[in-house]
């Protein structure tokens, strides 16, 4: 794959999994190339059209079965890749509906049992087909609850650009490199027992696993021995953004060379949620080498550049509002899944359709 030329252009189970929205509009969304025009030439029955729905068969957590619903297709040849079910209604549905419905609690808690797998998890087609989807008869009710939930989104990124530029537009900041703002790997001896926390160990933000370790039962790349403060940056397949900010006291935690450890001389809250950006994360993306499984080095990820409030009150500040911010996005993403749930389940019932998957597409 690549991003400069071609005629086909692939949706990407890696971007469904991490990148990607309910719903994307593909002539907006930036997706690669096919760079092998011969390979495509046998895939042109399948192109993907309005509505269509990818979903990601695999994953390294319970995520699988997380899904995008195509919009935008129009004028455009899309495949979808390795690992995933590309999905076709038999029927009309409205816009964005299903793209947030099978991403929704109430629906993907039936795929947990349906899960196979240990470290990598992976759910089959016929799997899929064995669950049911419950849904407004009509279309047009079908039409607003997508509109609504898209609407929500746009909302609260809205929300999130207007607050931090309101409070800091006029906050002097500047540009710095991140290995003027904190030490890279810094070098530790490791002490004889630790809890090892590998790549698959963390998801999202969130340390999920650690198991005990000793120097001689430990793999080569436990070498990162963290401290109160540190940033631990994935710096394979960065796109998932599953870096993590050490808040514990003790220090006999070693996480795997896949990270790049960043000893932060700024606000490390700060610093963390620079490295969640968008911006942030397609400049690493930008330098990454590989397709199927992008990459940095320590050292191209410590020349990259960082933009930041000289004052560090300034940095405390807004490191702690976006990380607040971010707390109330996922309450508030829990309270709507809850009132979805009821909505299905509760008192619109009498306009509510159970279907299994298999009469879907």
């Amino acid at each position: 794959m690549n991003y400069e030329s071609g005629t086909v252009k692939n949706v990407h189970y890696g971007d469904v999994l991490i990148k990607f929205g309910d719903y994307i509009d593909a002539s907006k969304t930036k997706l690669p190339y096919i760079s092998d025009n011969a390979t495509t030439d046998k895939f042109r029955n399948s192109f993907l059209q309005d509505g269509d729905i990818i979903i990601a068969d695999t994953a390294e957590d319970d995520t699988v079965g997380k899904c995008t619903e195509i919009q935008g297709s129009k004028g455009l040849k899309l495949l979808s890749g390795l690992h995933t079910i590309a999905c076709r209604p038999k029927e009309k549905y409205g816009p964005m509906f299903l793209g947030y419905y099978i991403n929704s609690p109430a629906y993907h808690s039936q795929l947990k049992p349906l899960m196979q797998g240990i470290k990598v998890t992976s759910i089959s087609k016929s799997a899929f087909q064995d669950t049911d989807m419950i849904l407004p008869k009509s279309i047009d009710e079908q039409i607003k609850i997508g509109e609504y939930f898209s609407n929500l989104d746009n909302l609260i990124t809205l929300h999130q650009c207007k607050c931090i530029f309101e409070n800091y537009y006029f906050v002097s900041w500047e540009q710095r490199k991140l290995y003027e703002v904190a030490d890279f790997n810094p070098k530790s001896e490791l002490p004889d027992t630790f809890e090892y926390v590998d790549l698959e160990s963390v998801i999202g933000t969130e340390m999920i696993s650690h198991r005990t370790e000793t120097r001689d039962t430990a793999p080569s790349r436990a070498q990162r021995l963290a401290q109160t403060g540190d940033v631990f940056f994935q710096t394979v397949r960065p796109y998932q953004r599953n870096n993590y900010l050490f808040a514990k006291s003790d220090n006999n935690y070693v996480f795997s060379t896949g990270y790049a450890q960043m000893r932060p001389k700024i606000d490390a809250e700060f610093l963390m949620c620079f490295l969640q950006t968008d911006s942030f994360v397609k400049a690493v993306l930008d330098n990454c080498t590989g397709t199927s499984y992008p990459a940095i080095n320590s050292n191209d990820l410590s020349n990259l550049e960082i933009v930041l409030p000289v004052l560090e009150d300034e940095q405390k500040k807004i490191g702690s509002f976006i990380t607040n911010i971010d707390n109330l996005i996922t309450l508030h993403q829990r309270l709507i899944s809850d009132l979805v749930i009821i909505h299905f389940h509760g008192c619109f019932l009498s306009r509510v359709i159970v279907l299994p998957l298999k009469d879907f597409s």
